[in-house]
């Protein structure tokens, strides 16, 4: 599933990946459609029909994953929205543990995210997702989502890697082709990113596992790639 030895360096999505996507789905499904109806005087229902059309016709693009953008839109301080449900926020299974195993076996960990500074902040003060891992990159620096095959190749000015010895893992498959478009060594799809749903089935061909002890073991036998 993931040849370790052959690899130096991990790029590590976050939501989804490591962290809980039920945070996530339950702000833009239930909270933000909850004070966009108070804001509005609609019900929730009417305040979903509005919004869900209006974020999915966002997707893929940076102002799908952008706080400025949707607060802006909606007249609305998205990151204090996030801040009201922040208990929801929390690590999937295995997580700290894989990365405790990463760090022990010398290879390199990035988080690189699509989510935007201010509710990234967020996370890490929740979870302290940063003291885990040696570096975070939000694709908000770059300009550009990680579904833009560019991302790949400007991420290179701020993260000098070897593409044949890296890894992604992430849950959206999308991002995944770009990366491996991009040439990536090796990628990894999440099937179960939200606790609170069913894990997905289909993983388009890609190595997939649905929590990271079932990568765990080999991780912990595997030496680092001689540099």
């Amino acid at each position: 599933m993931v040849n370790w030895s052959q690899l130096d360096t991990l790029f590590l999505d976050m939501d989804g990946t490591l962290l809980d996507l039920h945070f996530d789905s339950h702000f833009w499904l239930e909270h933000l459609p909850l004070r966009y109806a108070e804001h509005h005087a609609l019900t929730p229902e009417q305040a979903r029909a509005r919004l869900l059309p209006m974020i999915q016709a966002e997707q893929g693009t940076l102002n799908w994953y952008c706080t400025d953008y949707w607060s802006e839109r909606l007249n609305l301080d998205i990151t204090r929205l996030k801040a009201e449900v922040s208990d929801r926020i929390s690590y999937r299974p295995y997580v700290p543990e894989f990365l405790s195993a990463v760090k022990a076996s010398g290879r390199r960990a990035v988080i690189v995210t699509n989510c935007h500074p201010d509710p990234l902040a967020l996370k890490l003060q929740r979870t302290g997702l940063d003291q885990r891992v040696d570096r975070i990159i939000s694709s908000h620096t770059l300009g550009k989502p990680k579904e833009d095959p560019q991302f790949w190749q400007d991420l290179q000015h701020l993260e000098r890697f070897r593409p044949d010895t890296t890894l992604m893992v992430d849950d959206s498959l999308p991002v995944l082709q770009s990366a491996r478009d991009a040439g990536i060594g090796q990628c990894l799809a999440v099937l179960a990113p939200d606790s609170q749903q069913p894990a997905r089935e289909d993983s388009a061909g890609m190595p997939a596992i649905h929590h990271f002890d079932e990568v765990l073991p080999h991780l912990q036998q595997s030496p680092r790639l001689p540099s």
